[in-house]
C-alpha cells in the first residue's frame, strides 16, 4: 500500500519538473526572440557608432603625435657637432713635413696642419696674426718688430718662445741647411729682445715683408743639436715632426711603392692645448695618390671625406646632388713660361710673335669655371696693375709678320725653319685633365696660324717638380703664387734665377726690370710703388719672357658639407686651413 502511495506521489512530482522545464525552455526561447533575433538588425549602426569613435580617437591621437613633432623641430635645428675622422686626398708625393723644405701641395698641406707662422692668411685672403699677437714697423721701414702670443707651447709640451722663432730664420739662412726658402732671407739680421718680442733688421725698406713671415717655425729645443747639414735629412722631417699647429703627427702609412701607384697615409691628431682652440675633428688624415684617378676611385667609393685641388671633375660626379663643391679663384698665374736661356726661344721675336698667335680668350671660356684673364705679371685690381701694358693676343697676322721679318721662312710641311733648323719646342706640364686641353689649344693655333711645332711632354707630379727645379725644359705650363702685394721678385728678377732654389722660371734677365722690381719692393707709399713698377711693366710686355693666360681655382669637393670652409679667395692652396682648427663634419639635431 505505502509502495504504490509513494509510486503516484513520484510520478506526479516527476510530471511537474518537466512542465517546470517545458516552460523555462519556452520562457528562454521568448527571451532569446525578444531580445536577441529582434535585435540583431540593429548591431550595424551600433557599429558603425562604435567605429566612429575609434577612427576618431586614432585621428585626435595621430594630430597630437604630428604637433609635438612639430613642436619638436621648430625648437630643434640641425647643427654641426664635434667629432668625426676627416679623409682629405691630394695628388702629389709626401716627402716632408718640416715648412723649411716643404715646396709640394703635399709636403705643404701636411707642413701647415703641423706647424704654426707669424703670419697667416685669413678666410678674407687677408694677413693676420697666428703665432704674432701684433706686428708693426718704425719710419725707416727697416726694422720690424713681432710681439708673440703668450702661453704658447709646442706639441710636446714645451713653450714656443722667441728663441724658436729666431733659430728658424738663422737656420733658413744657413747655406749648409739648404732650404728653398733661403735666398728671401739674406742680409736680414733677426733677434729677441725678450722671450715674446723678436725683431727683424731689414738692409733695405721692404714694403712686401710681413707676407714672408707665413711658413712654419720649427722648435729649436728639438733640432740645435742637428747639423745643418743633416737636417734635410732629419727622422724629424717625416717620422716624429713637433709643431704648434692645430693638429699632431700621429703615424704615417705606406700602402704602396710602386711610383706610378703610390699611395701614403698621414694620420693626424687634435692638438688640444693649440692657442687658436682644440680641433673640433677627432682624426685628419691625408691620403697622398699618386695620380688623380685613383684619388676619383677613392672618392668614388667613399674612402674619402674630400678631395682638394681637383683639376677635373668626372661627369657622374659633376652631375651628383650630394656633393659639396668649393671653387675658390686663387690670386696666382697660370703661364706659359720661356726659357729664355736657350733654343729658338731665346730670340724676343719668336717670344713675342708666340704671344700674338695664342687665343687666351679661347683657352679662358675653354677651361670650364669662371676665371679672370692674366695679362701681366701683375693681376687685374692690383697696386701698379696698369692695362697700357697688357699683352696683346689673339693677333695671328702679327705674329706672323714677326716671324718673316726675323727669318723664319714657311717649309713644305707648313713649319717654319731658319738656316735649315725647325720653328719647334717642347712644353713641359704637369699631367691633368685643365692642363692636357691648355696645352692642346696652344699646340694647334701656334701649328695653325703661325707655323710653329709644339710638342708636349706631361709628367707625373715627381717628374714634374724634378723638371722644375733643373730648368731643363724649353717651355713650362706652370702656375705661380702672386698674392695679394705686388712683389713679384722672387719671379723675375735675374738674381732669381739659379735652378733648385730660384723662381725666375723663364731665367728672365733685363736691367731695366731688376732695378724696377727692386725699386717698387722698398717703397711704402702706394702711388710711388705703382709708378716705380712701370718700367718693369713696359720691359715685361717687349721682352715677353712668358704668355700670361688665367687665373686659376682651387677646386675642393666634399660628401659632405664641411662647416667652417667657407668659399673665399685664396693666396695658395694651403689657405684653405685658415679656420681648420672649426672644421666640422658631422650634424645633430639640437634644442634651442
Amino acid at each position: 500500500m505505502r509502495l504504490h502511495a509513494f509510486k503516484l506521489w513520484f510520478k506526479r512530482r516527476l510530471r511537474k519538473r518537466q512542465r517546470q522545464v517545458e516552460g523555462l525552455g519556452l520562457q528562454a526561447e521568448e527571451q532569446l526572440e525578444q531580445h536577441f533575433f529582434k535585435r540583431i538588425g540593429r548591431l550595424g549602426p551600433v557599429w558603425r557608432f562604435a567605429t566612429s569613435w575609434m577612427l576618431l580617437w586614432v585621428l585626435l591621437i595621430g594630430i597630437l603625435v604630428v604637433q609635438i613633432e612639430a613642436l619638436s623641430s621648430h625648437f630643434q635645428t640641425t647643427q654641426p657637432v664635434p667629432g668625426g675622422t676627416y679623409t682629405e686626398g691630394i695628388v702629389g708625393t709626401f716627402t716632408n713635413a718640416d715648412p723649411l723644405y716643404a715646396s709640394s701641395d703635399t709636403d705643404l698641406t701636411v707642413s701647415r696642419l703641423v706647424f704654426s707662422s707669424l703670419l697667416k692668411y685669413n678666410s678674407s685672403n687677408q694677413l693676420e696674426g697666428d703665432l704674432a699677437q701684433s706686428w708693426s714697423v718704425d719710419k725707416t721701414g727697416t726694422l720690424y718688430t713681432v710681439h708673440l702670443r703668450p702661453n704658447v707651447k709646442w706639441q710636446d709640451g714645451e713653450p714656443l718662445t722667441a728663441d724658436d722663432v729666431v733659430f728658424t730664420y738663422h737656420t733658413i739662412q744657413d747655406p749648409d741647411a739648404q732650404s728653398s726658402l733661403n735666398s728671401s732671407w739674406q742680409g736680414i739680421t733677426v733677434s729677441a729682445s725678450d722671450s715674446l718680442t723678436v725683431t727683424f733688421k731689414l738692409p733695405n725698406p721692404l714694403s712686401s715683408f710681413p707676407y714672408s713671415l707665413t711658413n712654419g717655425i720649427v722648435p729649436q729645443h728639438i733640432l740645435k743639436n742637428v747639423s745643418p747639414v743633416d737636417l734635410r735629412s732629419s727622422s724629424f722631417n717625416t717620422q716624429d715632426p713637433i709643431g704648434s699647429g692645430p693638429f699632431m703627427w700621429q703615424a704615417v702609412k705606406v700602402t704602396d711603392t710602386t711610383p706610378a701607384t703610390a699611395e701614403t697615409q698621414i694620420e693626424l691628431q687634435p692638438f688640444a692645448d693649440y692657442y687658436g682652440g682644440g680641433p673640433k675633428l677627432n682624426t685628419f688624415i691625408v691620403h697622398v695618390f699618386a695620380a688623380e684617378p685613383a684619388m676619383i676611385a677613392s672618392f668614388r667609393k667613399h674612402q674619402l671625406t674630400a678631395m682638394a685641388g681637383v683639376s677635373h671633375l668626372p661627369s657622374d660626379l659633376a652631375k651628383s646632388r650630394a656633393l659639396h663643391r668649393y671653387s675658390m679663384l686663387l690670386t696666382a698665374a697660370k703661364m706659359v713660361f720661356f726659357n729664355t736661356s736657350q733654343g729658338a726661344l731665346q730670340d724676343a721675336k719668336v717670344r713675342q710673335a708666340l704671344v700674338k698667335g695664342a687665343n687666351v680668350d679661347a683657352i679662358v671660356n675653354n677651361v670650364g669655371y669662371p676665371t679672370v684673364p692674366v695679362r701681366e705679371p701683375l693681376l687685374r685690381g692690383q697696386l701698379g696693375y696698369d692695362a697700357k701694358y697688357r699683352q696683346a693676343t689673339d693677333q695671328p697676322a702679327v705674329g706672323r709678320a714677326l716671324l718673316d721679318k726675323d727669318g723664319w721662312k714657311v717649309g713644305k710641311d707648313g713649319v717654319r725653319y731658319k738656316q735649315g733648323l725647325p720653328l719647334t719646342f717642347t712644353l713641359y706640364l704637369s699631367q691633368n685633365t685643365e692642363n692636357d686641353m691648355v696645352a692642346a689649344m696652344l699646340q694647334q693655333q701656334w701649328r695653325k696660324e703661325l707655323g710653329v711645332q709644339m710638342n708636349v711632354q706631361k709628367e707625373d707630379a715627381t717628374d714634374f717638380n724634378d723638371t722644375v727645379a733643373s730648368r731643363s725644359y724649353d717651355a713650362l705650363l706652370y702656375g705661380i703664387a702672386i698674392g695679394i702685394d705686388p712683389d713679384v721678385f722672387v719671379y723675375w728678377d735675374s738674381s732669381q734665377s739659379h735652378s733648385t732654389t730660384g723662381q725666375n722660371y723663364s731665367l728672365y734677365s733685363s736691367a731695366t726690370a731688376d732695378s724696377s722690381l727692386e725699386s717698387g719692393r722698398t717703397r711704402s707709399d702706394p702711388t710711388l710703388r705703382a709708378i716705380k713698377y712701370k718700367p718693369f711693366l713696359q720691359a715685361w710686355q717687349t721682352d715677353a719672357p712668358a704668355l700670361g693666360l688665367y687665373q686659376p681655382r682651387y677646386l675642393y669637393v666634399s660628401w659632405t658639407k664641411v662647416y667652417g670652409l667657407d668659399e673665399h679667395r685664396l693666396n695658395t692652396g694651403i689657405d684653405r686651413f685658415a679656420n681648420v682648427q672649426n672644421w666640422e663634419i658631422r650634424e645633430a639635431k639640437v634644442t634651442d
